[in-house]
């Protein structure tokens, strides 16, 4: 992508800290009957009456998380609120606030902060959530993005990991692999535009799977859609470091074993296909890709009925007891032991 030579570039010196903050947040508004005081003080005060409180946080680092060469500044705030967001529906919760801080090096202009700061307001106004605080500071190493994400939800809805039963059934939404293939395809893109800047990339056919990697969606939804059907899942875990993974959390957690059936697992037409032109295997690209973000839970046996005909699940096996293990029955009917074989940020 061709850039403006003459684009305007305001040096972040010339707002100061609390200038710079002031201005990145000017339009955010408040929208959460819980949030007494937002940005503006020394503290957000929050107010949750009889619910419990739900907290996670996810820092982002340039060039282990994401790369700016392909990840668009507003793609890149956008997908720092939502990979937050989808750890707290992952305990059945709804999310209310975020606080958002950055480092940033001076290569910076507030010209990109804005459009970083641009994404963030955009899924805050989504998903509903207030932006009640955060910090700034300068960065030798490029830009850190930390978002602390706050939920609310009644104590006998929250869901953990460690409440799968032997015999309750495994169920994932959405399709999984897609994300992991368009980070793929982006790399790959990469590479042949340095040996060619001026080839210009078709990625129309990709951009289901480009999606999935550089604006993901947190399943919003489901919590409410559970109650909805009068389902209380056993336990509940988001899809961040690939299916295989996060199954073993669930079983490690609950003390149980399971059985995930290969050909119940969920892909996309277009992951497939992608999967075929790079020759890759797709079980393994959805048991060990990542960042799809969906959620993967356990119900028993006898919510089947309520879900059986959602399309936003699939049900891909059953939990057994511990010491059958952990396995993947494939098309052929032969049982693998499941590994983690997904991302770890210690080895980026």
């Amino acid at each position: 992508m061709l850039k403006d030579k003459n684009e305007q570039r305001t040096s972040l010196a010339s707002l100061g800290e609390f200038g710079l903050i002031d201005h990145l947040t000017a339009n955010f508004k408040i929208t959460q009957s819980s949030t007494v005081k937002g940005i503006g003080d020394d503290a957000a005060v929050l107010d949750f009456a009889s619910k419990k409180v739900v907290v996670s946080t996810d820092l982002l680092v340039e060039g282990v998380h994401f790369d700016l060469s392909y990840m668009p500044l507003k793609h890149l705030g956008y997908k720092a609120v939502i990979v937050n967001l989808s750890d707290i529906y992952a305990m059945n919760a709804k999310a209310t606030q975020i606080t958002v801080s950055i480092a940033v090096s001076n290569r910076f202009p507030l010209e990109a902060l804005e459009e970083l700061y641009a994404g963030i307001q955009l899924a805050s106004e989504i998903y509903k959530v207030d932006v009640v605080g955060g910090d700034t500071t300068s960065s030798t190493k490029g830009l850190l993005i930390s978002v602390t994400a706050i939920g609310e939800v009644e104590e006998e809805k929250i869901t953990y990991r460690n409440g799968a039963k032997e015999n309750d059934l495994l169920v994932v939404t959405g399709d999984i692999g897609g994300a992991y293939l368009g980070l793929k395809v982006l790399q790959r893109e990469k590479s042949v535009f340095e040996v060619n800047p001026n080839n210009q990339p078709d990625l129309d056919m990709y951009s289901y799977i480009i999606e999935r990697q550089l604006k993901p969606e947190a399943r919003k939804d489901i919590p409410p859609l559970l109650h909805e059907l009068g389902v209380k899942p056993t336990s509940m875990i988001d899809i961040s470091d690939g299916l295989s993974s996060e199954v073993m959390h669930l079983c490690k957690q609950s003390n149980v074993g399971c059985n995930v059936y290969e050909d119940k697992i969920p892909l996309d037409p277009q992951v497939i296909s992608t999967c075929e032109e790079f020759n890759l295997d797709s079980t393994t690209i959805a048991l060990s890709g990542g960042e799809d973000y969906e959620l993967l839970f356990t119900i028993s046996q006898e919510d089947y009925p309520k879900i059986k005909a959602n399309p936003n699940l699939t049900i891909i096996g059953h939990i057994t007891q511990a010491s059958e293990g952990m396995h993947l029955v494939t098309r052929a009917n032969t049982k693998i032991e499941l590994k983690a074989q997904g991302w770890n940020s210690m080895e980026a």
